[in-house]
C-alpha cells in the first residue's frame, strides 16, 4: 500500500488502528514531499518535529497542510512575502487548534502568491509552484501550495484561503476539490487578512467526502471571530448521498460568454447532461450584475487589502530594512519588502480610498455589491444550486500572464461572485482539455447550504471517474 495515496477517510482509519500506524503515515508523507517537492515546490516549510502520535479523534494521525497565511504557534508564516520573513506566531489559529484536537498532524507550510494576491502562484517571494500535472503550468492561485499539495500526494488534505477563488481555481487547475464555506462558517482568527468582508478558510482534499469531513472539523463559532456565525455545524458526511432527484440546478446565461475555452464549455455542458441522467432539474438564470463582478472585487478586495496591510512597517515585526532615520526606514521596509503585485493592489486601494475618490469608486462598489447579491438572493428563490466553469480557461503556462494583470485578474471571473455575495462554492473535478489538463466544474448555493453542495458534487463524483485520475510526476 503507498501510504501517500490514502484520502482523508482512509488515512484516519489506517492510523487509528495502531499509533505505529500514524507514525508510518507521517513519515511517507514527508519521504513523499522530500522525494518530488524539488519539481513541484507546493512547500515553503515542512515541519521536522516528530508529533506524538495519538490515535483519539476523527482526524487521528492524518497529516494536513497549511497555507502559509494561517499561524501556527512556533512556525515561520510569511504569506509568501519577504516582509513577514522571520516572523513566528506566537499562538495557534483557531482552524489549527481544531485540527489538532481532531487528532490530525500538520506537514508543512504551503507556498502561496504574496498576501494571497494572485490566481497563478507566481507573485509569491520564493518562487512559483508548479502544477503537477504538467510542470511547465501555472497550479492556479493564491492556494496554489495547498492544491499542488494534495494533487501530488505530497499531503492528505490541505486548508486553504478563498478571498476571490483562492482554494477552488487552484483546485480546479490540480483536479482536487475544493470547497469556499459560507462567510462566517469557519473562523478567520489567526488568518492573516487580505479581504475582512471577503476572505475565507476552507478545505482542499482529494475527495467530496474528505472535504466534508474536514469542513466538519473546522468549521463553527468562534469568539474570537466577531464575524463568525453562531450556527450549529451539521454532520455534512451524512448529505453524501447519490440522489440529486428534485434538486433545481440554475445554469447563469451570463456565465457562458466569450472568453469561456471550448474545452471547458464542453466539460461543463457534459456535467449539466450528467446532473439531467441523474434526476435533477436543470433551469437558465440569470444573474443580471455578473459583468460587474471583477469591477466590484478589485475596488472592495484592494482596499480591504490597503487598510490591512498597513501594519506592515517594519517596526513590529518580520522584516525590517536598514536605515538612518525613521521615515526612510518606513519607506525602504516597504519597497523592497512587498512585490510588484502586493504594490499594486495596495496603491489600487489606497486610491479609491482616497479623498476626492472614496464616493466615486469604494462607495458605488459597495453599492454594487449589494446589487450582485440580490442577483444571488433572486436566484435561489428559483433554484437549490448554480453550476458555473470554475475558471474560463485550463490552467496556464508560467509566465503567460505575468505581464499582463487584466488577463490575470480575468481568471477569478467565474468564483469571485461567491465571495462579494458571501455564498458557499465548491470546485469539483469536471474533465480534462485535449491537452489533458485538468478542468472545474463549480456550484453554489444559498448561505449555510453547503449540505446540498455536498449532496450534489459527491452524486457527480459517483457518477464520473475524474477524481481517480492522478498526475504522474
Amino acid at each position: 500500500m503507498e501510504l501517500h495515496k490514502l484520502t482523508l477517510k482512509q488515512a484516519a482509519e489506517f492510523s487509528k488502528a495502531n499509533p505505529q500506524n500514524a507514525k508510518e503515515l507521517f513519515n511517507a508523507l514527508k519521504a513523499r514531499a522530500k522525494a518530488i517537492d524539488s519539481k513541484v515546490k507546493a512547500y515553503l516549510s515542512l515541519i521536522e518535529k516528530e508529533p506524538s502520535f495519538e490515535t483519539k479523534g476523527i482526524l487521528a494521525g492524518v497529516p494536513i497542510s497549511i497555507k502559509d497565511n494561517i499561524c501556527i504557534e512556533g512556525c515561520e508564516t510569511t504569506c509568501g512575502s519577504k516582509i513577514l520573513k522571520g516572523y513566528v506566531p506566537p499562538y495557534d489559529a483557531t482552524v489549527i487548534k481544531k485540527l489538532k484536537a481532531a487528532g490530525a498532524f500538520i506537514v508543512g507550510k504551503c507556498n502561496m502568491d504574496e498576501f494571497a494576491f494572485g490566481s497563478s502562484n507566481e507573485s509569491s517571494a520564493f518562487g512559483p509552484v508548479h502544477n503537477p500535472w504538467d510542470l511547465t503550468r501555472v497550479p492556479g492561485g493564491s492556494s496554489g501550495g495547498s492544491a499542488a499539495s494534495v494533487a501530488a500526494d505530497e499531503a492528505i488534505a490541505a486548508l486553504g484561503s478563498d478571498t476571490g477563488g483562492s482554494i477552488r481555481q487552484p483546485a480546479s487547475f490540480c483536479s482536487a476539490v475544493g470547497i469556499k464555506p459560507t462567510y462566517g462558517r469557519v473562523s478567520r482568527y489567526g488568518l492573516v487578512a487580505f479581504g475582512s468582508s471577503l476572505d475565507q478558510i476552507g478545505p482542499i482534499t482529494k475527495t467530496v467526502e474528505d472535504a466534508a469531513i474536514l469542513l466538519g472539523v473546522i468549521a463553527g463559532h468562534d469568539p474570537h471571530d466577531s464575524t463568525s456565525a453562531n450556527l450549529p455545524v451539521p454532520d455534512y458526511t451524512k448529505s453524501l448521498v447519490k440522489d440529486v432527484k428534485g434538486l433545481k440546478i440554475g445554469l447563469p446565461k451570463e456565465y457562458f460568454v466569450k472568453g469561456l475555452d471550448p474545452d471547458v464549455e464542453q466539460a461543463v455542458r457534459k456535467a449539466v447532461k450528467i446532473y439531467q441522467d441523474l434526476g435533477a432539474k436543470i433551469v437558465e438564470i440569470s444573474l443580471p450584475h455578473t459583468s460587474y463582478a471583477v469591477h466590484i472585487y478589485y475596488i472592495v478586495a484592494t482596499a480591504e487589502a490597503s487598510s490591512n496591510l498597513g501594519r506592515f512597517d517594519g517596526v513590529r515585526y518580520g522584516f525590517r530594512a536598514q536605515s538612518s532615520n525613521l521615515s526612510d526606514m518606513y519607506l525602504k521596509t516597504r519597497d523592497e519588502g512587498f512585490g510588484a503585485e502586493a504594490k499594486r493592489r495596495i496603491l489600487l486601494g489606497t486610491f479609491v480610498l482616497s479623498a476626492g475618490y472614496y464616493d466615486a469608486y469604494y462607495l458605488r462598489g459597495l453599492k454594487a455589491r449589494t446589487l450582485l447579491k440580490q442577483d444571488f438572493e433572486k436566484a435561489f428563490e428559483q433554484v437549490d444550486l448554480i453550476l458555473s466553469p470554475t475558471a474560463p480557461t485550463p490552467p496556464f503556462k508560467l509566465g503567460e500572464k505575468v505581464d499582463d494583470p487584466i488577463s490575470m485578474y480575468l481568471s477569478d471571473i467565474y468564483t469571485i461572485s461567491a465571495n462579494l455575495a458571501g455564498v458557499p462554492a465548491i470546485s469539483i473535478p469536471g474533465g480534462f482539455s485535449k491537452e489533458l489538463l485538468p478542468i472545474g466544474i463549480q456550484l453554489m448555493a444559498k448561505p449555510f447550504a453547503e449540505e446540498t453542495i455536498f449532496r450534489a458534487a459527491y452524486a457527480f463524483e459517483q457518477a464520473t471517474d475524474f477524481h481517480k485520475k492522478k498526475p504522474t510526476l
